[in-house]
Formats: structure tokens, sequence, C-alpha cells
């Protein structure tokens, strides 16, 4: 074991730990902990912003080479300070209903084109498989799809036999399809988990078991 002296190491392991007190319940050391992640993410966010977007993209434009267009995303990048003051604190809606307005606009098509057309595209059109198992996995995917939607159509009554089987079939595949993203969720949690076990140990503690 050969403890780090190094002193950051040490700040970044003391930290680690009163994080991990949350573990057994919530108290004032992982408090003092959480606020101080969150008040150096905040600025750490703030420098970085003001250094990639807002000075190169809005005070050179605007303030040295005269763009006086770029005055009208600096006036409603100004309405969002207006929250801090109640009296005028309304003038937030300008802004946001604009930023509003222009995200719908360009990423409602790209949702559709993401998720709706390339994924039906993806459970309809195939490249020419060589393998039979290929051909059942395609096919396999191309009636679970089906089955899915066929659950979400409720036009129609479920009643039927056929209707009501292929919609409980429907069912269970979307229910395996979250419990692999739930699974995929617990397992990166536990990756952040292990890097920072791996910290302690290493870095820290100077521990190499392996």
């Amino acid at each position: 074991m050969h403890i780090s002296t190094n002193g950051w190491i040490w700040v970044q392991a003391i930290l680690t730990l009163a994080i991990f007190t949350f573990l057994y319940k919530d108290n004032p050391i992982f408090k003092v902990a959480e606020h101080l992640f969150v008040g150096l993410a905040t600025g750490y966010s703030l420098v970085i912003i003001y250094k990639n977007a807002f000075y190169p993209s809005l005070w050179i434009p605007l303030f040295q080479e005269k763009q006086l267009l770029f005055i009208i995303p600096f006036v409603l990048g100004l309405l969002y300070l207006t929250a801090a003051i109640p009296k005028i604190s309304f003038f937030i809606r300008w802004p946001m209903a604009f930023l509003l307005g222009i995200g719908s606009g360009l990423s409602i098509p790209l949702v559709i084109q993401a998720y709706v057309v390339e994924q039906a595209k993806g459970s309809i059109l195939r490249p020419p498989y060589q393998s039979p198992i290929l051909w059942i996995n395609a096919l396999i995917l191309f009636l679970g799809v089906i089955a899915v939607l066929i659950y979400f159509y409720f036009s129609m009554p479920h009643d039927k036999p056929v209707i009501k089987q292929v919609s409980k079939t429907g069912l269970i595949l979307l229910m395996l399809g979250f419990g692999a993203s739930f699974g995929y969720t617990v397992m990166a949690r536990f990756s952040l988990l292990v890097g920072r076990l791996d910290f302690l140990l290493n870095q820290w503690l100077g521990i190499r078991p392996f």
C-alpha cells in the first residue's frame, strides 16, 4: 500500500467518500459535497459557454464586427435575466417562446426522421442475408414491431382472439425492451461506481489488487 501524497487526490477522495455517506442516510456531509459539486459544475459550465459560445458567436460579431443583426439574440439573452426581478419577470416568456418555437421546428423533423422513418426502414428493409439465422432474426424483428404497433392501435377493440394474442405479445416485447434499457442504465451506474472505487483503491490508497 502506497498512500498518495498528492493534495488534489486527497480532496477528490474525501469528496467521494462524502458522497458515499448518502448510502447510510441523508446528512450534512453529503449536502456539502453535493452543493460543492453543483456549484463547481455550474461555474465551469458558465465559463465554457462564455468562451465557446457567447464571446466568439455573439460578442465579436456584434461589438467588434458591428453586425447589428446579432442584437436580436443579445436582447433575447438579456431578457432571461429578468427572471431575477419579480416586477418584470414576465419578459422571460419572450425568449422562452422564441427558443421553444425554434427548437420545436428544428427537432421535430429530426426526431421523426431518426426515430420513425429510420426505425421503420431498419425493421422492413434488410440487406440480402446469406445465413438462415439472420433471416429468422429479421423476421422476428419485423413481426415484433407489428405486434407492438397493434398493441398501441386503440381504434380497434382488442377483444378478438387473434388481435388479443398479438397485442399481448406486443406487450411482452415492450416489457423486454424496457427491461433491457433499465438493465443498461443500471450497468452504466455500476460502471461509474467501479471507476470511483478504482480511484480510491489505486490512486488514493495505492492498492494494486490485480
